[in-house]
């Protein structure tokens, strides 16, 4: 699966290459505060399929944990791309952030203890209320 993305302006484009590890939406806390409160919809990659083509984002992480993720986003609009993994060779991608999100087929919801009444779950789809074993 060869896939492409930018954020909202345009600024920023990605490549990745491969097939996903995992497709999922995440209802955390730490997603909603990066959605605005939405779960989080990914795909998970091998971090060498993934690659900035145009543009450089900008990288977050938080300062007060042992393993922080890191957060990439857009300079200019502020489009959260991508997260690097720091515990495992892995880029999580954001899927409304490809140029054809139609391909996200998600196979379960994590963090569920988390999830606000407003979540959509689809049915059938996995829940789980932390990561799955």
């Amino acid at each position: 699966m060869k896939l492409s993305g930018r954020c909202y302006c345009g600024e920023v484009r990605y490549e990745v290459e491969g097939d996903p590890v995992l497709q999922a939406q995440c209802h955390c806390r730490e997603c909603q505060y990066i959605t605005g409160g939405a779960p989080n919809t990914f795909m998970m990659f091998p971090r060498e399929g993934f690659r900035y083509v145009q543009g450089a984002p900008k990288d977050f992480a938080r300062s007060d944990l042992e393993k922080p993720v890191t957060r990439q986003f857009c300079p200019t609009c502020g489009t959260h791309l991508a997260t690097q993994i720091s515990r495992a060779p892995m880029t999580v991608v954001k899927v409304g952030t490809l140029d054809d999100p139609a391909v996200f087929a998600p196979a379960m919801a994590i963090f569920a203890c988390d999830r606000q009444p407003f979540h959509q779950v689809a049915e059938g789809l996995a829940v789980f209320d932390k990561r799955p074993g």
